[in-house]
């Protein structure tokens, strides 16, 4: 579990919904999977989610320094150090924006569900548990109830 809040903006050309973010300052946990990559590797998953060539290294010198860098102006282009574990940093992309700075917009049904089969991956966590926890983030609160959520996670 991480620090901050996951919340959902903009929108997904390819989901037709909002998009996850992480807010590490935003009150409360996000629920979070950690793999253990070289910088070559995290750099290229982050140019994946960047729409850039995954062929050029990441400077991870200013985020280790100062906890976040900002690597270009795009929706997950700043990097951010969430903590450490085992003496290896654990190092996430999200939005230089905060949740105070964005509208909210609701996630589909199709990206609910892809990121409740990660948790229950991830976490193993129960279908009612996966609902009520997506159900209650920014941008699906409202517009989704913790029932329709777990009827995604069941399918």
């Amino acid at each position: 579990m991480l620090p901050g809040t996951l919340y959902f903006a903009l929108e997904s050309r390819i989901w037709t919904g909002g998009i996850a973010f992480y807010d590490p300052a935003a009150p409360g946990e996000v629920a979070g999977r950690a793999y253990l990559l070289t910088a070559g590797q995290f750099a290229d998953v982050a140019a994946q989610e960047m729409h850039r060539a995954p062929d050029v290294d990441l400077d991870l010198a200013a985020v280790l320094r100062t906890g976040r860098a900002r690597v270009g102006p795009g929706r997950y282009e700043t990097l951010v150090l969430v903590g450490h574990r085992a003496g290896v940093p654990v190092l996430t992309f999200t939005a230089p924006w905060s949740l105070a700075d964005v509208r909210p917009t609701v996630p589909s049904a199709g990206y609910l569900a892809m990121l409740a089969a990660g948790l229950r991956e991830a976490h193993g966590w129960p279908p009612g548990r996966i609902a009520g926890y997506l159900a209650t983030r920014p941008g699906a609160v409202g517009a989704w109830q913790p029932a329709d959520i777990e009827r995604l996670v069941a399918e």
